[in-house]
């Protein structure tokens, strides 16, 4: 099956169904080598969007993935590419945890460097900012996409009532509004997604550019047996993924959802894939990968898409508890 491309919200912009993201792999598991290889086989594969932050491996994240840009020499017409803001990569009062103007202005021109580039497609705020007034940074953002620096903007685990409030902001002061929410979306964390945000999807069609389809692995089902040697959950820094996955009521729904692939023919993971990707008001699935052999195991995640009918939806929420 050929990459589908779906419309980002109700913006005109096309993104592939399936996305590479660099969150945990690039700096910690993939060099610059590696980044150029699993790029090229993503790109191959029909993908068009690159997400990224600026707190990934402390910057190093976008920096790999900018140098990798370069080294393929792809036009700049012929990708997507995205990264977020909140967190910060210095220590200091309005460089952290924020979305204050002054730190928003600084960390695109900052985020631009590390990725060579001269202007990103998609800037996300990372979390919301309770301590900084919501105007003050929807105009910070609407500015940035004013200057040319990025073409669009949105928010990644905002609740739905903090979107609405910035697009009223927007809407009433004449600014560019949020088209766009990154949230964490996969069989077993759906809340968000099919419940708060139901009527912000239906009234100001935001995009859906979802993370985690595997639950930071645990859906790939190699956390059943316990946590292996030189997989995330034994990375240093990633201590706190270790009671997600060590829990024993989650294993159990993993082994009966590995139960329903296998039924399929098919690996977890691309199950739990596939499925994300089955709900139309997803613009993209961010996927993540170590190398080259598990991004293309990813990407053949298109395949088992069309054999997800009511049946085996049922059986999936079922499992789930979401009947």
């Amino acid at each position: 099956m050929s990459m589908p491309y779906r419309r980002l919200g109700r913006s005109g912009l096309k993104v592939s169904l399936l996305s590479f993201g660099s969150w945990v792999s690039f700096g910690n598991q993939i060099d610059d080598d590696l980044a150029v290889r699993c790029l090229e086989a993503a790109r191959e594969g029909g993908v068009n969007f690159f997400d990224n932050a600026e707190n990934y491996a402390g910057g190093k994240s976008e920096a790999i993935m900018g140098r990798a840009i370069k080294t393929l020499g792809w036009e700049r017409r012929d990708f997507v590419v995205s990264s977020k803001f909140f967190w910060g990569i210095y220590d200091s009062p309005n460089m952290a945890n924020t979305l204050n103007r002054k730190y928003l202005m600084q960390a695109v021109d900052a985020s631009l460097e590390r990725f060579g580039l001269d202007f990103l497609d998609l800037v996300f705020c990372h979390r919301a900012d309770p301590q900084t007034p919501i105007e003050e940074t929807v105009r910070a953002m609407s500015d940035i996409v004013s200057s040319g620096k990025a073409l669009y903007w949105g928010t990644s685990e905002w609740a739905a009532a903090e979107i609405v409030a910035a697009i009223e902001i927007a809407e009433r002061h004449h600014l560019y509004k949020p088209v766009m929410e990154q949230p964490q979306y996969n069989i077993l964390q759906r809340r968000r997604v099919e419940l708060e945000y139901a009527r912000l999807l239906e009234d100001y069609g935001i995009g859906l550019t979802t993370f985690s389809p595997l639950g930071a692995g645990l859906l790939t089902g190699k956390y059943i047996e316990g946590i292996p040697q030189n997989s995330r959950g034994a990375l240093a820094g990633f201590e706190w993924l270790r009671p997600n996955f060590e829990d024993a009521a989650n294993n159990e729904k993993v082994r009966a959802l590995k139960a329903i692939a296998d039924d399929l023919g098919c690996p977890l993971a691309q199950l739990a894939i596939a499925w994300c990707a089955r709900n139309p008001k997803v613009s993209t699935v961010i996927t993540g990968a170590s190398s080259v052999e598990q991004l293309k195991e990813n990407l053949r995640s298109l395949e088992v898409l069309e054999r997800l009918d009511d049946d085996v939806m049922r059986r999936i929420n079922e499992v789930a508890g979401q009947n």
